[in-house]
């Protein structure tokens, strides 16, 4: 079946890409603008079955196998507009392709083998990149880091099944006295490289998905204040009322190469209203689900009870916490000694966006990152697999280890390997953008 999608967005704009795939491309692409070169770049007439012209366009054509899918491609580089790309759009649908699915081209791509399951993600991945560090870890996935990796683990899982196969075969044998613990160490090897590869991944994944920074604190510290100074326009409500802001205000921000999401919340104290405690259950899952807090207090007022049970609760989320004293134009009486920012909002926040743009380049990191929960899943699974190996063969029932051996391997692969399910397949490329 031929699929055809617009690879751009949608919307007014220089030019529009429009991508056909399948066995009868370029017969549908002759149709409308004659013959075609492979991979050169034609200056065309666009024509409907009528001999209207619907545009002047580039047209490439990519013979099959040598293209994103494996399968004929032709792109059509057209002038930008809804209207101009529907129209030829129609036109190739008359012909007798269909609208591909979002993900479709990726999942061809995969299915024919021009790219693993680990680039098809860091593909998605690297559209929607939060901040340059994750375009750059993205990039070397894609290359291949990621699935070098996953071979080489893989490898070695397969040479100690090796290993085992043969005690089990040979047991009777004179086999090296050390074989075990040959196997042995090289498992604890393995499984504390999937180890080290989840903690990063999942301490890192800031980077990937983007950062989110809760602002924490009780009611009138001026959290509403900091939100506003950081977007530079007032977004919120402002009041010298307690319980003005009632539910969590969500904004995006780009601090430094990082696009940061934002979240101010309603103040942490303890009220009689029913609606404002729900306000504060939002603001205390949004400390939970942050990756940093900024913690907020009033520099003009003694700390009381309240700001103490703040306090507490940052502390105990184990999270990346920011404390500021606000209001530092006011004069200054809070009595916690803290390590923090002193911030009056109403003027700038520029030292507060330093420091979280300081934490936000600390993450960067160097190091293989698995680039979705998937991956992640796969490793940890695989590591469990391999733990549980370990406890067998220190008992010597070799036969169960050679199971979870089996498992090991077998979730090492899915990371780079497509499931042979098309519904899982489906689901995960479901997410993809249209015309990729």
């Amino acid at each position: 079946m031929n699929i055809v999608a617009l690879a751009t967005p949608y919307g007014v704009g220089a030019i529009s890409i429009i991508r056909l795939s399948g066995t009868d491309a370029l017969d549908i692409a002759k149709k409308i603008c004659g013959d075609l070169t492979p991979r050169m770049a034609h200056l065309r007439d666009l024509k409907d079955k009528f001999g209207n012209i619907l545009d002047e366009a580039i047209v490439i054509y990519f013979k099959a196998p040598f293209s994103f899918t494996g399968e004929d491609v032709v792109e059509f580089q057209t002038h930008g507009g809804v209207v101009v790309a529907n129209l030829i759009i129609d036109e190739i649908l008359s012909h007798g392709a269909r609208i591909a699915n979002p993900g479709e081209f990726s999942k061809r791509a995969l299915l024919n083998g021009k790219i693993d399951l680990a680039k098809a993600e860091s593909i998605q991945g690297l559209i929607n990149a939060r901040s340059e560090g994750a375009a750059k870890i993205l990039a070397r996935v894609m290359s291949g880091e990621l699935a070098l990796f996953c071979d080489n683990l893989r490898d070695e899982l397969i040479s100690a099944l090796a290993y085992s196969e043969t005690c089990i075969d040979y047991a009777d044998d004179d086999l090296p006295a050390d074989i075990m613990d040959q196997i042995k160490q090289k498992l604890e090897q393995i499984s504390s490289k999937l180890d080290n590869i989840v903690s990063i991944s999942n301490s890192k994944k800031g980077l990937i998905d983007g950062y989110k920074v809760a602002i924490i604190g009780t009611p009138n510290v001026g959290k509403s204040s900091i939100l506003n100074s950081l977007l530079n326009y007032e977004r919120a409500i402002i009041s010298d009322t307690p319980g003005t802001t009632r539910d969590t205000i969500e904004e995006q921000i780009k601090i430094g190469t990082h696009l940061v999401r934002i979240i101010d919340t309603a103040g942490i104290r303890h009220s009689d209203h029913d609606i404002e405690n729900i306000g504060i259950e939002y603001s205390k899952r949004a400390a939970n689900n942050a990756d940093i807090i900024i913690c907020v207090f009033d520099s003009s007022r003694v700390a009381n009870s309240e700001d103490m049970e703040i306090l507490n609760f940052v502390n105990s989320l184990n999270k990346k916490v920011i404390f500021v004293l606000n209001k530092s134009d006011l004069e200054f009486k809070f009595d916690l000694k803290l390590d923090a920012i002193l911030l009056s909002a109403k003027d700038n926040s520029n030292a507060l966006k330093s420091s979280i743009q300081e934490y936000l380049n600390s993450q960067d990191t160097n190091e293989i990152m698995l680039s979705s929960n998937r991956q992640i899943k796969a490793c940890e699974d695989a590591k469990s697999a391999i733990d549980r190996a370990l406890e067998l063969l220190d008992e010597s029932v070799l036969e169960l280890f050679a199971y979870e051996i089996n498992i090991a391997i077998k979730e090492i692969g899915s990371i780079t390997k497509p499931l042979q399910n098309s519904e899982i397949l489906d689901k995960m490329f479901s997410n993809f953008c249209l015309g990729k």
